[in-house]
C-alpha cells in the first residue's frame, strides 16, 4: 500500500485509534525516591546533566507554552531541568538543524506540522526528520477554524461550498506552505472549488482584515481565533476538527465533507540522534504520564489545545503519513514558495 493510500484521517484518527485501548497512568511517586513508579529502576543514568529543548519558533505560541509547562513536570521526575531554548529563524529549519548536526546526547527539539509540509517546498533543508531524530511522543494537537466577520453574509458549509465554486470567496491564511494554507488548497482540490488563498505575515495581521471582511474569511489556529469569536468579533462557520468543539457549541465540523478535512496543527517532543535508546523510552513514558494529569490538561485548555499522546512509533508512522499528505498536496497543487 502507497502512502498516498491511506486513509484521510491522519491529523487525529491514526493516533486516536492506537490510543483507544486506555489512559496513560497518572503521575505516582516512590515514597522518599523523587521519581515515579512507572521510571523506577530504569536502567542507564541518562540523564548527567540538564536537557536543553530546542523550539524553532519564536517564544510565544501555544506549542511552546505546552513544552514549557510539561518541562516543569518533567524535569523533577528524570532527575535534570529541562532548559527551553527559543531559536527561531528560517521558518523553523534554523532551530531544527541545531538537533539534527549536534552530537549533543541531552538535546531534545519541539517538532510541529510544519516539519511534514517543509521537505516537499524545499529540497536544502540539510536534515530528514526520518534519519536525523528519534520521534518521544506526541504533546497537543489544535484544529483550524473557518472564521468570518460578524456581520458576513456567509452562513453554513453548503454556503461555505456553494460560494467557494461560484469563485466568491478569498481564504486569508498565515503565509505560504502554511497549514492554514494548505488547508484551502485542499477545500479547493477536495471540493471543487475557486476559493482565492490571501497570504499574510502571520495572523496578527491576518486578523484584522477578516474582522473588517477585507477577506471573506480567515483560516486560522483554533487559539488564535477563539477569543475573537468568543467577543463577538468573528464568526465560526466550521472547524477542522474529526468531532465538534465544546469551545465552540454549534460550529459544524468539515469532516462531513470526508475525512481528509480532518485537520490538526500539532506539537511533539523529539530528541537528537545521540540520546540513547533507553533515554528516549523513559523520556517518552514521562512524557505520556504528564499528559495524562488533570493539571496539564487544564492548562492546555488555556491555551487552546488538546493533550495528545502517543509512543514513539505512534508518532513515526504519523510524521511519515503527514509528510506524504502534505507533500501529495503540494506537488498537485503547484504550490512553491516565494
Amino acid at each position: 500500500m502507497t502512502h498516498s493510500s491511506l486513509p484521510r484521517r491522519r491529523a487525529l484518527g491514526l493516533l486516536a485509534a492506537s490510543l483507544a485501548s486506555g489512559a496513560w497512568p497518572a503521575w505516582a511517586s516512590d515514597a522518599g525516591t523523587g521519581t515515579t513508579a512507572a521510571t523506577a529502576g530504569t536502567a542507564g543514568t541518562w540523564p548527567t546533566r540538564p536537557l536543553t529543548a530546542i523550539v524553532p519558533f519564536a517564544p510565544g505560541g501555544a506549542g511552546n507554552g505546552s513544552l514549557r509547562i510539561l518541562a516543569e513536570l518533567i524535569g523533577p521526575r528524570i532527575g535534570q531541568p529541562i532548559v527551553v531554548d527559543n531559536r527561531p529563524g528560517a521558518g523553523g529549519i534554523t532551530g531544527t538543524l541545531a538537533v539534527t548536526s549536534s552530537h549533543d546526547d541531552h538535546m531534545l527539539l519541539l517538532g510541529s506540522t510544519t516539519m511534514t509540509i517543509l521537505p516537499a517546498l524545499r529540497n536544502d533543508l540539510g536534515y530528514d526528520v526520518q534519519r536525523d531524530l528519534q520521534p518521544v511522543g506526541m504533546i497537543s494537537t489544535q484544529p483550524l477554524v473557518l472564521a468570518v466577520a460578524a456581520n458576513s453574509p456567509l452562513h453554513g458549509i453548503d454556503d461555505l461550498v456553494a460560494k467557494g465554486r461560484a469563485g466568491e470567496l478569498s481564504a486569508g491564511n498565515s503565509g505560504v506552505g502554511t497549514l492554514s494554507h494548505l488547508a484551502t488548497e485542499l477545500l479547493n482540490q477536495k471540493l471543487g472549488a475557486r476559493i482565492l488563498a490571501v497570504p499574510y505575515k502571520g495572523d496578527s495581521v491576518l486578523i484584522p482584515d477578516v474582522v473588517a471582511g477585507t477577506v471573506s474569511l480567515g483560516v486560522m489556529n483554533l487559539p488564535v481565533a477563539l477569543p475573537l469569536i468568543q467577543a463577538g468579533r468573528l464568526r465560526a462557520v466550521a472547524v477542522t476538527s474529526a468531532q465538534p468543539l465544546a469551545s465552540l457549541p454549534g460550529v459544524p465540523v468539515l469532516r462531513s465533507r470526508g475525512d481528509e478535512f480532518v485537520i490538526a496543527g500539532w506539537a511533539a517532543l523529539f530528541a537528537a540522534k545521540k540520546v540513547p535508546a533507553a533515554g528516549v523510552e523513559r523520556l517518552g513514558q514521562l512524557l505520556r504520564e504528564a499528559l495524562d494529569t488533570p493539571s496539564v490538561r487544564e492548562r492546555f485548555a488555556g491555551f487552546g489545545v488538546t493533550p495528545q499522546a502517543s509512543t514513539p512509533a505512534q508518532l513515526r508512522a504519523f510524521v511519515r503519513s503527514e509528510t506524504a499528505r502534505w507533500g501529495e498536496l503540494v506537488r498537485g497543487r503547484g504550490i512553491k514558495l516565494e
